[in-house]
């Protein structure tokens, strides 16, 4: 007997649950009910949006479910951190990062199973691209987990480009930031992105969440040889995009650096890269490179990284060097591997 595949609610904007509630014969204004069912009191089945009618429950269900699914696995850190796995897109399954520091409690969301971006430090680039992720997919990460109504941030730079797969990274954004949805501050969010051009200004255009690019390199010829990316969307044209928009207030821009001992570490390096950035109201993140299988690479020491830092902020561009989370359980930057799966 064949099964019918419900389709879930969960991720849906208020639009798009009028069209759900007409579809069913339910009055517009069961749109919001839904939404408050959904993202306000985060129900696990429809017989549970009691002020919807039973009948229009029982035809909700017929074609829908809620669509939150609890993480797989649980791994966690000596630090706190917490890495979750989830289901993923074509037999690879997805991780999301749970990171507590003080008063902050950060969640990092995956965008896409696997990426296209082919990033030579990047253990998820090297698993090529299996799918991208359903605006469901972006909101079961955040609400599923047992931390989800004590997170103050989220940031898209889990597995995956977001801007390769913008309209459900702008959905999500849309159901985190409404009245409707989870009512967030987009000032709690942030988006990283390799700078693929048409696709950033969609997103600074249509948003006011921050931004974050990854750069690694003042040089486009060595950028290239890292992030194949450059050959396609050159840093220097990303950067000249960046130089249209306001970022001295309420939205903040950020470039990410992954530091590699000998090869981008020197204090010229930084000088290049002060130069490239100058007037730019912005601020480097300094990252350890994470060790991955059969690299070439390894990760600048200390010393340097605080050298560079140090040189950077004389030159008036401000940067800080990242503290390190879950290396130990392989959830640190650029270690997010996912896992091989068959499909049922």
């Amino acid at each position: 007997m064949e099964t019918t595949i419900k389709k879930p609610l969960t991720g849906l904007t208020l639009e798009q649950l009028r069209n759900v509630a007409a579809e069913c014969g339910m009055p517009s204004f069961a749109a919001k009910q839904m939404s408050q069912w959904l993202y306000e009191k985060r129900v696990t089945s429809i017989d549970e949006m009691t002020n919807l009618s039973k009948s229009a429950r029982q035809r909700l269900s017929t074609d829908y479910c809620i669509g939150v699914t609890p993480p797989k696995a649980a791994a966690e850190s000596s630090d706190g951190t917490v890495k979750y796995l989830f289901d993923g897109k074509g037999g690879r399954d997805i991780e999301a990062v749970y990171i507590p520091d003080k008063d902050r409690a950060t969640l990092c969301v995956s965008s896409q199973a696997g990426c296209r971006m082919g990033c030579k430090f990047c253990m998820t680039g090297r698993q090529g691209f299996h799918g991208n992720l359903t605006a469901c997919d972006i909101i079961n990460q955040i609400i599923a987990i047992p931390q989800s109504r004590s997170l103050t941030n989220v940031v898209f730079m889990g597995m995956g480009e977001p801007m390769d797969n913008l309209p459900a990274v702008l959905q999500a954004i849309e159901v985190l930031t409404s009245p409707w949805g989870l009512a967030w501050s987009p000032k709690r969010i942030t988006v990283s992105t390799i700078g693929k051009i048409n696709e950033m200004k969609t997103l600074l255009d249509t948003t006011k969440v921050h931004l974050a690019v990854s750069l690694h390199s003042p040089y486009p010829e060595q950028r290239a040889s890292l992030m194949p990316v450059e050959r396609a969307y050159h840093s220097r044209d990303v950067i000249a995009l960046l130089r249209q928009y306001d970022f001295a207030h309420q939205r903040r821009l950020s470039f990410e650096y992954i530091m590699w001992r000998g090869v981008n570490d020197s204090l010229r390096d930084a000088d290049a890269l002060a130069r490239l950035l100058k007037g730019l109201d912005c601020r480097v993140n300094l990252i350890r490179f994470h060790a991955i299988p059969d690299s070439d690479l390894s990760t600048s020491s200390t010393d340097t990284m605080t050298a560079f830092r140090d040189r950077l902020n004389e030159h008036g561009v401000t940067a800080t060097i990242r503290a390190s989370r879950g290396e130990d359980i392989a959830a640190a930057c650029g270690m997010l591997a996912g896992k091989a799966r068959k499909e049922q």
